[in-house]
């Protein structure tokens, strides 16, 4: 009755169609278009966005093929063995989860997340990799970010104390980001430059170009059957009636508890160790939501 009453059917319909439901910030809440594998149009302010959302998961294919194909050569023509994802907040724990959640799928790189701007997050992980071999990627979309910018600076002397020139940065670091001229100052390649959109809130970025640690990590076919699975969820909230609709249910029962019994704190408890980042990730997804 509280699904019906307050127009549920409507509000999924207006978040599906790329109305601006994110009041606060006046935007578009369309994470759905980055998985939406029936490539049907989604449009923002009359543009379908699909074409784009193509265009950057088809580049991260080629990248991440040539990465993982040793392909790619870093400075001194070694193949990369490590990937350091350098990021905070949605740029860091999406990512991070799902690396360790698929670590049954996992290649032959190794994968690091710094985020901490305290230096000693960026020491310990820097202590495990050569200069040589490591490919960092710097996910702040403004290329702005204080803590990620700060990480990434630390990152760039370090290994320039290793290559010395500069023109090597651009082998060694990608950025996943929309400010093309703060990329090319920082000295990476802005070939190697993966946009994403304000339409994409950070909780759900895993989903865009900010997932590309995770391709890197599993392979872009199992990127693909990821996002084929959130695509299928998707659709089941979709079309499915409030009494059978599963995220629905799930948020009814969570008012339920809230309001009803007094309930102040949810435990959100994953029993798989593979699973164990997820708690983090779901905090922040549970409590930014308006």
């Amino acid at each position: 009755d509280l699904a019906k009453e307050c127009d549920l059917a409507g509000a999924i319909k207006s978040m599906f169609s790329g109305e601006k439901i994110n009041r606060t910030e006046n935007r578009a809440v369309l994470h759905v278009a980055l998985r939406n594998r029936s490539n049907t149009p989604i449009l923002v302010d009359g543009k379908d966005v699909m074409p784009e959302v193509n265009a950057v998961l088809e580049k991260m294919k080629t990248f991440s093929e040539a990465i993982i194909s040793g392909e790619w050569k870093g400075y001194t023509g070694k193949a990369i063995t490590d990937v350091v994802n350098i990021g905070i907040g949605g740029s860091d724990l999406g990512p991070y989860m799902v690396t360790e959640a698929l670590r049954p799928y996992k290649n032959h790189l190794n994968m690091h997340f710094v985020s901490n701007v305290d230096g000693t997050h960026i020491a310990e992980v820097l202590k495990k990799v050569n200069p040589e071999t490591t490919l960092f990627l710097v996910a702040s979309k403004t290329f702005t970010t204080q803590e990620t910018m700060t990480n990434a600076h630390s990152a760039r002397d370090w290994f320039l104390k290793a290559a010395g020139d500069e023109k090597h940065v651009a082998k060694h670091f990608a950025a996943l980001s929309t400010n093309a001229k703060a990329v090319g100052e920082f000295g990476i390649d802005t070939a190697n430059m993966f946009e994403f959109w304000d339409w994409v809130g950070g909780r759900y970025s895993l989903w865009s170009a900010i997932g590309l640690s995770i391709v890197l990590s599993i392979g872009f076919d199992n990127f693909v059957e990821l996002l084929s699975g959130a695509h299928a969820m998707d659709k089941h909230f979709s079309t499915t009636p409030a009494e059978k609709n599963l995220p629905v249910l799930l948020a009814l029962i969570g008012i339920w508890y809230n309001n009803f019994f007094g309930a102040e704190t949810e435990a959100i408890l994953p029993y798989d160790q593979y699973m164990h980042r997820f708690a983090a990730y779901f905090q922040q997804g549970n409590m930014e939501s308006n």
